[in-house]
């Protein structure tokens, strides 16, 4: 297949990139380059005759055309979004436009590109959300496909907004398009301001490791190269029209998972040990969702994928790859809000 992915030069998009590169796919990584992508993501496969880059905004409709009329993919993937909560917080404009208007822009291209070349059976647009659209649960239960909607932030509402638009087209003008909402993802490349980059970099540099409020908030947590062969699966076997929610099976808490980095870097750095010493409780995020769950019975029972990382393999991999790496991290670490408290309201 020929993959339009946007997004690609970010955390989940490169792995989606790398990933299908790796197994055949011609990818056109469509990318803004605003301050979370990094080209260093898919320096990998970016001289493989498979891949190509268009640097181009989604919120850019004549861009969007231009694209898909010269590259011709079979399938968008469409992962290009604002991502991080707190930035949502304190400018949450820029999240409306990218993730709602933007996102209409893209299926408003892509249905003219798809009505152009006959309305293809096989064209897939697939979007690719998250579990926090559901807002939050009790300490028992798990998001189904069938959850009603109830995002808490201004992330989550425009996540929210993007999904219900890309479902409308489906079901108006018969897009073949297929949703996704995922978990909590964390692993190699993940932009250094959420929780487990956070945690492992602040240790690194012996600073206090910021954990929110009581650190019982609970997350399940997903992979990244588990989600990007997800994704793939979904893509190449998924129905249109179709949601399926995307888990780890791997639930813990905040303070449980700080501490588990903080265990395998006393191992592996032991110059720090201990490390949760610098463990610090700090005002809580507004609108901070207690717990999130997936259940994931359609893919598991519909498509016959699962997991195939747990939570502590992962976190091993995690940390040793940001020990290995600090090439790629610390100039990261000079851009806008890295490492500043955001979303405080």
């Amino acid at each position: 297949m020929k993959l339009l992915v946007t997004g690609g030069a970010g955390f989940i998009g490169s792995a989606v990139v790398r990933l299908a590169v790796q197994r055949g796919h011609a990818v056109v990584n469509l990318d803004a380059l605003t301050y979370a992508a990094n080209l260093a993501n898919v320096a990998r496969v970016a001289d493989n005759p498979l891949y190509s880059f268009e640097r181009a905004d989604i919120r850019d409709r004549a861009e969007l055309t231009r694209i898909l009329a010269q590259h011709r993919p079979d399938a968008v993937m469409h992962l290009a979004a604002e991502s991080h909560v707190d930035r949502s917080i304190d400018g949450p404009a820029a999240f409306i436009e990218t993730n709602v208007t933007g996102t209409f822009n893209l299926l408003e291209a892509a249905r003219a590109f798809w009505v152009e070349a006959g309305q293809p059976g096989t064209f897939r647009f697939h979007h690719i959300s998250t579990d926090e659209v559901y807002g939050s649960l009790g300490p028992t239960g798990a998001f189904s496909e069938e959850t009603p909607y109830d995002p808490r932030s201004p992330y989550s509402a425009s996540k929210a907004g993007s999904d219900h638009l890309v479902r409308a087209w489906g079901e108006t003008y018969g897009l073949p398009v297929l949703v996704t909402n995922c978990s909590n993802n964390y692993g190699p490349y993940h932009f250094p301001e959420k929780l487990i980059p956070v945690a492992i970099l602040k240790a690194l540099a012996g600073q206090p490791i910021p954990v929110y409020g009581d650190g019982q908030n609970v997350r399940d947590w997903l992979f990244v190269e588990d989600h990007a062969d997800a994704l793939l699966c979904v893509m190449e076997k998924g129905i249109a029209g179709r949601t399926y929610n995307i888990g780890g099976e791997n639930e813990a808490t905040n303070i449980d998972l700080v501490r588990q980095i903080c265990a395998l870097l006393d191992e592996m750095r032991p110059d720090g040990a201990p490390h949760d010493r610098l463990i610090t409780f700090v005002a809580d995020r507004p609108g901070h969702d207690r717990r999130y769950a997936i259940d994931p019975a359609r893919l598991r029972d519909e498509l016959g994928w699962r997991p195939s990382v747990t939570l502590q393999e992962g976190l091993r991999r995690t940390v040793s790859w940001y020990l290995d790496n600090e090439d790629w991290w610390r100039p990261l670490l000079k851009r806008e809000g890295v490492g500043q408290r955001l979303g405080v309201a």
